[in-house]
Parts: C-alpha cells; structure tokens; sequence
C-alpha cells in the first residue's frame, strides 16, 4: 500500500459510543470489496459520552482506523472540516456517525465518481426524518438558495465522494462559517447525484433541536451571501417612493380640501413601521458587522487535542 491511501473515509462523531463499531465494521467491509487501500478517519467533536474511547479502541483494532478529538465541541461541520484537514486520500468520501447514511452505497458512489465526476452527492430520496423536520429543511434549503444564489437540495446532505481538488477547493476557503454542503455547491466542479436508501438513526436523536437549527441558518445565510443587505436596501427604496407618492396624495387633499381632521393613528403606525424597519436594518448590519469581528480575530476554526494512529 502506497503512503497516500485511494479512499479517506471521514465521519464527524457526537454522542456515538454505541455506533462506532458498527460503523467502522460496515465501512471496511464496504470499502474492501474494491479497495485495500484507504484509511477510516473518526473526529469525536467533545462528545460528552465515551465516544473517544470507542474510537481509541477501535484505532487499536486496526490501523487504518485513524482519530482526532477535539479540544472542546466546535459543531459537526468544523468536525468535518477537522477530517478533510487531515484526510490524505484520491477521494474523500464523508459521512454521518448515526448510521442513516448507508457504509453499503460506498461502491456505488465511488463507481459514479469513476464516470468522470468529481463530486457525487447521495440524494436521500425517502428520508427517514420527522415531517416537521423535512418541511424546516425544505425551507431552510429554499431560503438558502434564494440569498445565496446557489442550487441547493433539501435531500443532499454530507453524505457524499468528493475529488482531492474538490477537497482543497474547500479547505482553501476562508470562511470562518463552516457549512459543508453550502461549501461543496459554492466550489463548483463536475457533481452528480445518486439516489440512496436512506436508514434510520441507529440510536438516541438528533443534536440539532429548533434552537440550533435556526442559528445555524441563520450563520451560514449572513457567511454565505451579502443578499439581505440588498433586500433591504431595496425594501428602504421602495418604502421611500411609497412615502412619497403618499405625501404628493395628501398634500393634494390638503390644497383641494379633502382632510378636514389630521390622523393621528396613520402617523403612530409610520413611526412604528418605520421604526421597525431601521431596526432590522441595524440588526442585520450588526450581524455582518459581528462576523467580520470573528473573521479578523483570526481564531483557528478548530483545535485538535488528542490524535490516534496518525504519523
């Protein structure tokens, strides 16, 4: 086997004590059958159970099994990034610990990707999730196409094979906002899409509950487009011509006679408006303002405390 293994497998894990195994097992199993040279990288992103002990000991199993933890929980897609970092393979493939992405599809992407692709996305075609959850992606996907001018795909998620120059194309970014699958469509390069089986979780639920799926919406909307400063510049234009189309009607009444009382509601519920306008305004300013403060910080994205079977 060469220094530089064909086939990086990376895998962010949280809460997966009880997963690793099997997951490590499916993966070998599914990357044997066309290749014995690749490498299996596991990053426990602070895992409050024993997921690193899990992850050591299967390190210990076998070599090829390879692990960060990191310093403190820095969030799934600064784990993911963590792996791409150290992730020495042609193709990286990434995936979720929780076992609804399917270690079996392996072959088949990689097959895709042998078609000339550099990227080959698994399309979750029936999705294992709540209603509610698949109606906020959808959303969510749609708004985040809107304002970032990109295509994006409620039923892509991480799961998917990338090229080595899609993975540096990645890692090149400058982006202090890690969001993977905003990242992977922002790069470009050849994709293609597969549909896959889509399992469900093997144990416990999601980390991502209403609060955290709406702050991570809204992070990758303001690092990934400047749309809403735009929307709301428009906003102001238009509510500017509205006002001033309403004050040439009124003060024609006025010379023609036609308000005999001044409205003092009308004039409560422009200041309101216009009040409420301003504030959002400076709400979104401030919000780019506050990402611009972290970028200049210059922070490193994550900190990797401990690592296992690595050089």
């Amino acid at each position: 086997m060469s220094n530089i293994p064909h086939i990086s497998i990376v895998s962010p894990e949280y809460r997966g004590e009880n997963m690793v195994h099997e997951l490590v097992e499916r993966i070998v199993k599914a990357v044997s059958s066309f290749t014995e040279d690749y490498e299996i990288i596991l990053v426990n992103d602070a895992s409050p159970d024993n997921t690193w002990a899990a992850i050591v000991a299967e390190c210990a199993q076998n070599q090829k099994v390879k692990g960060l933890n990191l310093s403190r929980n820095f969030g799934q897609h600064y784990a993911i990034t963590a792996g791409l970092s150290n992730a020495k393979g042609d193709w990286i493939i990434v995936m979720d610990c929780d076992l609804q992405d399917r270690p079996e599809e392996i072959l088949n992407l990689y097959k895709k990707a042998q078609e000339g692709f550099d990227t080959v996305l698994a399309q979750r075609v029936h999705r294992e999730h709540s209603w509610f959850k698949q109606m906020g992606s959808k959303a969510f996907y749609t708004l985040l196409a809107y304002l970032t001018e990109t295509k994006q795909d409620a039923s892509v998620a991480n799961f998917g094979i990338y090229s080595r120059d899609v993975v540096h194309a990645i890692l090149a970014m400058g982006d202090k906002m890690r969001y993977f699958p905003a990242q992977v469509q922002w790069v470009g390069f050849r994709k293609a899409y597969m549909p896959i089986q889509h399992d469900v979780r093997a144990e416990g639920k999601s980390s991502y509950n209403l609060s955290r799926l709406f702050r991570l919406a809204l992070d990758t909307i303001i690092s990934f487009s400047d749309k809403p400063m735009r929307l709301m510049v428009r906003a102001g234009l238009w509510i500017t011509v509205i006002a001033f189309i309403l004050a040439l009607v009124y003060l024609i009444k006025y010379l023609t006679g036609g308000i005999e009382v001044l409205g003092f509601a009308s004039i409560i519920i422009s200041i309101w408006f216009l009040a409420g306008i301003v504030i959002l305004l400076l709400g979104i300013l401030g919000l780019y303002m506050g990402k611009m403060f972290e970028t200049v910080k210059n922070r490193p994205m994550f900190i990797v405390g401990q690592k296992c079977n690595f050089d």
